[in-house]
């Protein structure tokens, strides 16, 4: 599943605090994936959202929602996502991580392999716990 472009920019910055200039930069310029009249509309798109939240002259990104906008809805690919934002991976990294680990394990299920994967990476990954069924 692709990074979500809000996303992509706190990257790139290390903060989720941007001034709207420096936001338009780095998604046009940086990121070069949008116009800056793009960016422009996308970053006020994001507001109405409520993936952004202006305060004091600067925008916020709320990673809690831009979380919640693109959960997966299998368990699977909530693992993937969350072991790969723990980790700084993309969710490519951590599938050839998983497949790596049947190699040891012999043919278990993807979800099992994912969420061991996750604990021998030293993820809290008790939230999956309950939701594995086997």
């Amino acid at each position: 599943m692709p990074m979500h472009p809000l996303e992509e920019a706190v990257r790139v910055k290390g903060s989720t605090e941007f001034t709207r200039s420096e936001l338009v930069g780095i998604l046009s310029f940086r990121l070069r994936r949008f116009s800056v009249s793009e960016a422009k509309e996308l970053i006020e798109e994001w507001i109405k959202e409520g993936l952004l939240e202006e305060r004091e002259g600067k925008l916020h990104a709320r990673i809690e929602a831009l979380e919640e906008a693109e959960k997966p809805e299998n368990l699977l690919g909530e693992m993937v996502v969350h072991i790969a934002r723990t980790l700084g991976w993309s969710e490519l990294e951590v599938m050839e991580g998983i497949k790596a680990l049947r190699e040891r394990y012999g043919d278990l299920d993807e979800r099992i392999l994912a969420y061991l994967f996750g604990l021998e990476k030293g993820i809290d990954m008790s939230k999956f716990r309950d939701r594995i069924d086997v």
